[in-house]
């Protein structure tokens, strides 16, 4: 277990929608080109307007939102582990479940769609979840995760790695900058986390960049990640002087070049045994396999 998936450090990370509204706030503002991720990845399901959806890890509605712009017909579901996220749900009723993605309260073949969005690698028990998924799914059904790549934002990264080996004893073969979240399930190791229990994986890819003309935004995307990275650094640096020296380092970026690019790379990874674009794939195959 690392502090992407300690419960306790997800637990204070997401206790409320502050952070996360941060980063939001910050994608929004800074990214290039600009792209809404979320209705792009919604363009990633074939979608007919009237499907049951589960969305784990709903948070506080973001894709509710993006699809009842879309498909007013959707029925839409959601589940969370944070009941302070949930609060600011536009959704309500029945529909709305606080709970845990490893133990998913609804039937077997319950949905068309399970969404489970840029929250995979907070879990504790990524197969179990999957394995939850699956059940749930209807046996045409469709696995939507949205997660980063293994190289998202490399240039922060860099940056911190530099930082730590000035402030630690640690010699710099010892060193590695906190990871990001995503990291434990990311689009190269989640294709392969899916694959083991679905026939078919799709990849999509959005490559975009943060582009910061000042220092500050960089910084307060940095500090609303805290409570995931801080533990991961050596025990003889503290949070506060690396991030002294990131704002250093960032600071002479912006000065020497007039900003500062942070490329990133996230993406949708769609699952299903028969459905979606497998469907007529599988269904020519089946053919082919019979016997005439």
């Amino acid at each position: 277990m690392t502090t992407s998936n300690n419960s306790d450090a997800v637990r204070k990370q997401y206790e409320n929608d502050e952070l996360l509204r941060t980063r939001q706030e910050i994608h929004e503002q800074y990214t290039q080109p600009k792209i809404d991720f979320i209705q792009w990845a919604l363009t990633c399901i074939p979608w007919q307007g009237d499907e049951r959806v589960l969305d784990v890890g709903s948070g506080t509605g973001s894709y509710h939102k993006a699809l009842q712009m879309r498909y007013p017909d959707i029925r839409y579901f959601g589940i969370d582990n944070s009941w302070g996220m949930l609060q600011k749900h536009p959704a309500n009723g029945y529909r709305m479940v606080n709970g845990d993605a490893h133990k998913l309260p609804y039937a077997d073949n319950s949905f068309d769609i399970v969404m489970a969005n840029h929250m995979m690698y907070h879990l504790v028990d990524i197969d179990t979840a999957i394995k939850e998924f699956k059940r749930v799914l209807k046996p045409q059904g469709l696995l939507m995760v949205a997660t980063n790549s293994l190289h998202n934002m490399p240039e922060f990264q860099v940056l911190m790695r530099r930082a730590i080996v000035l402030l630690t004893r640690l010699s710099p073969s010892q060193i590695r900058p906190p990871a990001p979240a995503s990291d434990l399930f990311a689009l190269e190791n989640g294709t392969r986390h899916l694959s083991r229990y679905f026939t078919g994986v799709v990849r999509y890819d959005l490559p975009t960049a943060l582009v910061f003309d000042d220092v500050e935004p960089a910084l307060r995307y940095l500090e609303s990640t805290r409570n995931l990275r801080e533990p991961q650094l050596p025990d003889d640096v503290m949070w506060d002087d690396m991030m002294m020296l990131m704002r250093q380092q960032i600071t002479h970026l912006i000065n020497h070049f007039g900003e500062l690019a942070v490329q990133k790379l996230a993406g949708v990874l769609v699952a299903t045994d028969s459905g979606g674009v497998f469907k007529e794939f599988f269904r020519i195959q089946q053919t082919v396999d019979t016997p005439q």
